[in-house]
C-alpha cells in the first residue's frame, strides 16, 4: 500500500503555508517599493510647489523721456527707469545702501521685460504707465513664509525695513502672484525667479531626434541581420557577446567616445544636439539590438517556413512575415532605450552640454543643453530659489519618462498580432 501521508513528501498544509508566506513577501517587497516611490514623488512635487506662481511688482514708469535706456540700441534695457519708479514710490529711502536693498524688489531683468512690452505695445513710450515686472526671488521667498524672520536680522535675507516695504506695497496692492508661465517658454538665467527650461527641453528634443533616427534603423538593421542571416561561426558569437556586454558599459565611457572621436576626430561643433544624439545613439543601440533580437526571436518559427515552403525567398520570407509580427516589440525596445536615454546626464558633460545655454537652439548645430544637464546645474547652483526650480524640472523629467514607457505600453497592445 502507498503511503501518501506527510512522510511522503506530500504535506499539503505545509506546502500552502509557504505558498502564502512567498505571497505575502512579494507583497510587502511591492508595498515597500511603492512606499518610498511615492515618498520620492511626494517630497519632489512639495519642493516643486513653488514655482507654480511667481510674484510681480506693480511700477508707476515716467516713459516720457529716453532716460534709463541702455547704450545698446539691439536690447534695450530700462533698468534706470524701473529704479526711478521703485525710489518714487519709496521717497524717504535716502541712504545708498538701503536704495540697493530697495532696487532688489525687482529683478535684475525687469528692464528687459519692459524693453519687450515697448516693442508690444509702442504706444506707451512717452507716457507714464503703470506695468507689472518680475520681482525677484528674495522678495518671492518671504511672501512665501520661506525667510524666517525668527532670526537675528543679520541673519536674515531680509530685513527689518525690507518687511516693511513690502507690507507697504502689499497694502497699496503693488503685489500679486500670478501663474509662472516663464518657467516653461524662458530659457536658462542666472536670475532664479526668471530662468526656465525651454531651450534645455529644444535640446533634449533635437538630441532624442538625431539620436533616433540614428539608432533606430541601424539597430533593426543589426539585430535582423544577427536573428536572421548571419551565419553561426566564432565571429558571430564573438559579435553577440560584445553587444551584451556593450549594454552594460556605463554610460560616461560612451561620453569619452564621443569627446575622442565625434569631437576631436571629425571636428563636430561642441555642446551641439548632433553630438549628444550619436552619443546617446551609440550608447542606446545595445539595448534596441537586444530588445529587437527578442521581438524576433518571439515569432513562432512557423511564419517564416511557411513562407519559404511558398516560393518566398529568405529576405521576403523575414520581411514581408517575420519583421511585421515582431514590430511592435522592437518599437517597445526603442522607446525604453530612448527613454533610458533621456535621464542620461554623463555622456552629456563630456561632449561639453552642460555651457549655459540662454537662447532656445533652433537647429541641431547650435549649442545646446538637456534637461538632466539642466537640472544637474540648478542643483549645484548656491540660491535657494534654484532648489525648487530643480525639482519642477526633475517633476518634467519624470513626466516625460512616464509618458514614453506608457507609449511603449501603448504601441505594444495596439499592433501586437495574437497568435
Amino acid at each position: 500500500m502507498i503511503d501518501f501521508g506527510k512522510n511522503a513528501g506530500f504535506d499539503l498544509k505545509g506546502r500552502h503555508r509557504a505558498e502564502a508566506r512567498f505571497q505575502w513577501m512579494g507583497k510587502i517587497a511591492i508595498a515597500i517599493s511603492l512606499f518610498f516611490l511615492a515618498a520620492m514623488v511626494f517630497t519632489i512635487a512639495r519642493d516643486a510647489s513653488g514655482i507654480i506662481k511667481q510674484t510681480q511688482i506693480q511700477l508707476q514708469l515716467d516713459l516720457t523721456d529716453a532716460t534709463g535706456i541702455a547704450q545698446n540700441n539691439k536690447h534695450p534695457s530700462y533698468g534706470k527707469a524701473v529704479k526711478a519708479a521703485l525710489r518714487a514710490q519709496f521717497p524717504k529711502v535716502k541712504k545708498r545702501k538701503d536704495k540697493k536693498r530697495l532696487y532688489g524688489f525687482a529683478s535684475p531683468e525687469a528692464g528687459f521685460e519692459i524693453a519687450r512690452m515697448i516693442d508690444e505695445s509702442p504706444e506707451i513710450l512717452g507716457r507714464i504707465t503703470k506695468v507689472w515686472v518680475t520681482a525677484s526671488d528674495g522678495l518671492d521667498l518671504y511672501l512665501r513664509g520661506k525667510v524666517d524672520m525668527d532670526l537675528p536680522e543679520r541673519q536674515r535675507r531680509v530685513s527689518d525695513a525690507e518687511r516693511d516695504w513690502i507690507a507697504t506695497l502689499q497694502e497699496q496692492g503693488h503685489l500679486r502672484r500670478v501663474f509662472n508661465w516663464g518657467f516653461l517658454t524662458n530659457g536658462d538665467s542666472r536670475e532664479p525667479e526668471v530662468a526656465g527650461i525651454l531651450s534645455a527641453l529644444v535640446g533634449t528634443a533635437y538630441s532624442l531626434a538625431v539620436c533616433f533616427a540614428f539608432a533606430f534603423p541601424v539597430g533593426i538593421g543589426a539585430a535582423i541581420y544577427l536573428e536572421e542571416f548571419a551565419p553561426k561561426s566564432r565571429l558571430s558569437d564573438l559579435i553577440e557577446v560584445n553587444i551584451n556586454n556593450l549594454a552594460a558599459v556605463p554610460s560616461i565611457v560612451f561620453g569619452l567616445l564621443g569627446l575622442s572621436m565625434f569631437l576631436g576626430v571629425f571636428g563636430m561643433p561642441r555642446s551641439s544636439p548632433l553630438v549628444g544624439g550619436l552619443v546617446l545613439a551609440l550608447m542606446t543601440l545595445p539595448t534596441m539590438i537586444i530588445a529587437a533580437r527578442a521581438a524576433l526571436r518571439s515569432v513562432p518559427p512557423s511564419f517564416k517556413e511557411g513562407a519559404l515552403a511558398l516560393g518566398a525567398s529568405p529576405v521576403q520570407a523575414v520581411f514581408h512575415h517575420v519583421f511585421p509580427v515582431a514590430m511592435p516589440g522592437m518599437l517597445t525596445g526603442s522607446i525604453v532605450g530612448m527613454a533610458q536615454a533621456l535621464g542620461e546626464t554623463a555622456p552629456l558633460l563630456m561632449i561639453g552640454m552642460v555651457a549655459f545655454i540662454v537662447d532656445i537652439p533652433t537647429s541641431i548645430l547650435e549649442p545646446a543643453t538637456a534637461l538632466p544637464v539642466q537640472i544637474f546645474l540648478w542643483a549645484d547652483s548656491p540660491e535657494r530659489a534654484f532648489t525648487e526650480k530643480t525639482a519642477a524640472a526633475i517633476i518634467v523629467l519624470l513626466v516625460f519618462l512616464v509618458s514614453m514607457n506608457l507609449i511603449a505600453i501603448l504601441l505594444r497592445r495596439k499592433l501586437e498580432t495574437r497568435f
